[in-house]
């Protein structure tokens, strides 16, 4: 009789302990386990309709189905083959989420997430406070290890899960009720921006009727309690939209705020902004003629990250969650706003890159570029001692900054070269080799800019005399130094930098300015900056060439005229705009052809002089001119190119 009474009293605890694990009066159902099955073909099979009974999850040999009454409007009775799932294992883990705030159902299988029933406005009444019911039968092939939520349901093999839920006035209970805090995501940079007030679950919409005689509207959406109507998008509907309109011509603008369905779409970016849909029940609208904007408001992004609108075309592919920029231009507004212009209806958001934009191609360049940096270093060291020898001739003025130039590329070639090898090899110098790269590359651009600035005062002031050579060193060798010095004692400026490939998870270090925004900005007030001058002023100045000497004789010739334009575009640093052009179609190939360029500049460079001093030794010294600077501009442009 005590045995009796002892078993019975663990079976009611036991069935207690099952019947209310995770019954803490959870809002959401959240299920997972482990699908033993076969080897052959799988499917899903899924019938659900409206009301509030019971959902049950059943699993066999060949299928996993989800039936029964717990949703407010969505309808779906399908069977979706599991093709990307391959029967090789015989069992695959899934889970089945249910958010009735959203009347929103979906399945998560083999890392694939299923939509079963799109999130859609809140209803006043929802199923909810699922809780689990009655055992099923014990077999080989079914769900093993239940889990609602963390807590584990059974170890066994069950042939079903079913679940019971009840109707209750969910605005009033959770909507109205909303905590308020702070959200936050964080960023790559480690320091979390803050989006918005803490997540409110429930969706609010407005319904709009659209009229003949108004040509446009601009939508207040309502914000959640809580929610700061700073953070809410706006939205405006063009009026192209009420003449592509057929019957019915309201309107339902829907606000969601980061709901998971559609950020756990996504592993490379995530949603900053909200989602926000617009529809019109039972019509498709596309392509129209004015696009719909919608304005979306988030924490700051970085330029480094790039941004895009997008939208989810549901009516394309229901049973994936595929974010697709066709239809969609996004237009940049600041740091903290994007807007989106649409010419269809559907769901849409802001997907933003979390890590910096990866790079196409980048073991082609990588290879592109050290070979390149190999040759030029050679080439620059064979100029250098061809400018040594004729620095002797005390008449060629140009050769101390042919000098330089070639002096500063030298360096920066062999930093370059062993930039990435000192970053995989020897970390901790990585400070001092990316200060280093750094004074090189601005006493290369600098020793341009004097190449330019020295032609325009040949062309232009032919009667005054050049400045002395120690003022073209002070400035090409020592003006770089003061900015290198001052970021130096600047934290987290020069370091370790890694950059993302697109076809390698593992990404390429180097020595050079980190990752963060103040080395991002340190980048543009130095290096882009006198980039944009030099290029501006090398375009000039080869104009100003072109315009003095393109009546010459000997220019004329076709060998000399493309050596001339072609070495002064290498001198005066001009290659280095395509760094500007990295963007649209084209951007692939004007990667690969300014990396060519700019990697080899020292062999063309070496090249160039060479050419021209064999051109006037084949000329015996008068096709060109002589070697020294006269008093006339023709001259002086004669010496130049010599020089």
């Amino acid at each position: 009789m005590e045995q009796r009474l002892t078993r019975t009293l663990w079976a009611v605890l036991t069935v207690a302990m099952v019947t209310t694990v995770s019954g803490e009066d959870d809002r959401n159902l959240k299920f997972c386990g482990v699908w033993r099955h076969g080897k052959g073909p799988l499917n899903v099979s899924v019938n659900l309709s409206p009301g509030c009974d019971r959902i049950v999850v059943a699993a066999d040999q060949s299928s996993l189905s989800v039936e029964g009454q717990i949703t407010a409007q969505c309808k779906k009775l399908v069977t979706i083959p599991l093709e990307h799932i391959k029967p090789a294992e015989d069992q695959t883990s899934f889970c089945v989420y249910w958010e009735p705030l959203l009347d929103q159902f979906k399945l998560k299988i083999g890392g694939e997430i299923l939509p079963l029933c799109s999130p859609t406005p809140l209803k006043d009444k929802c199923c909810t406070h699922l809780s689990h019911g009655a055992n099923s039968v014990e077999a080989d092939y079914g769900i093993f290890e239940g889990y609602m939520r963390t807590d584990l349901i059974s170890k066994k093999t069950w042939t079903s899960y079913e679940f019971n839920g009840s109707f209750i006035n969910c605005r009033e209970t959770f909507c109205n009720n909303a905590s308020q805090g702070s959200r936050h995501l964080n960023m790559p940079e480690g320091k979390a921006t803050k989006l918005q007030t803490e997540e409110n679950p429930c969706a609010e919409s407005t319904a709009l009727k659209l009229k003949d005689d108004v040509e446009g509207y601009n939508v207040t959406l309502t914000p959640p309690q809580g929610v700061e109507p700073e953070v809410v998008p706006s939205i405006h509907l063009p009026f192209a939209l009420t003449k592509a309109v057929k019957s019915n011509n309201e309107v339902v603008c829907t606000y969601f705020r980061n709901n998971s369905l559609f950020q756990e779409a996504q592993t490379d970016a995530k949603i900053l902004g909200d989602v926000v849909s617009i529809t019109i029940d039972n019509e498709i609208i596309k392509d129209l003629p004015e696009p719909i904007k919608i304005g979306f408001h988030h924490g700051v992004i970085p330029k480094t990250h790039s941004r895009k609108c997008v939208s989810w075309d549901t009516r394309r592919d229901p049973l994936k969650v595929n974010w697709l920029v066709e239809g969609c231009e996004t237009q940049v507004k600041g740091e903290t706003q994007t807007e989106c212009h649409c010419n269809h209806l559907t769901y849409f958001t802001v997907l933003v890159q979390l890590e910096p934009k990866p790079v196409r191609h980048l073991l082609a360049l990588t290879a592109i570029t050290s070979l390149g940096c190999a040759v030029s270093l050679i080439s620059c060291i064979a100029l250098i001692v061809y400018l040594c020898k004729k620095s002797r001739r005390p008449k060629e003025q140009s050769i101390p900054i042919h000098l330089g130039l070639a002096v500063s590329l030298a360096l920066l070639n062999l930093l370059f070269f062993l930039t990435g090898v000192l970053a995989n090899v020897w970390e901790g110098v990585c400070g001092w080799v990316g200060a280093a790269l750094h004074y090189a590359l601005l006493s290369s651009l600098t020793w341009m800019g004097i190449e330019v600035f020295h032609t325009f005062w040949l062309v232009q002031m032919v009667f005054s005399p050049t400045p002395k050579p120690w003022i073209w060193n002070l400035a090409g060798f020592g003006a770089p130094a003061v900015p290198v010095i001052v970021l130096a004692f600047i934290p987290d400026i020069y370091g370790l930098k890694e950059i993302h490939q697109s076809d390698d998870p593992n990404p390429f270090k180097m020595c050079w300015m980190q990752n963060n925004k103040q080395a991002l900005l340190a980048h543009y007030v130095t290096n882009m900056t006198l980039l944009a001058i030099l290029v501006t002023s090398g375009l000039v100045m080869l104009f100003l060439v072109y315009r003095e000497i393109r009546n010459r004789d000997e220019w004329r010739q076709n060998r000399v005229a493309f050596l001339s334009i072609w070495g002064l575009s290498c001198l005066f640093g001009t290659t280095w705009g395509l760094t500007f052009l990295d963007f649209g179609p084209l951007t692939d190939v004007v990667l690969f052809v300014s990396c060519i360029l700019n990697s080899f500049q020292g062999f063309f460079l070496m090249l160039r002089f060479y050419l021209l001093d064999w051109m006037r030794k084949q000329a015996g010294g008068s096709a060109l001119g002589s070697s020294s600077t006269g008093s006339t501009r023709q001259h002086m442009l004669q010496t130049q190119e010599k020089s």
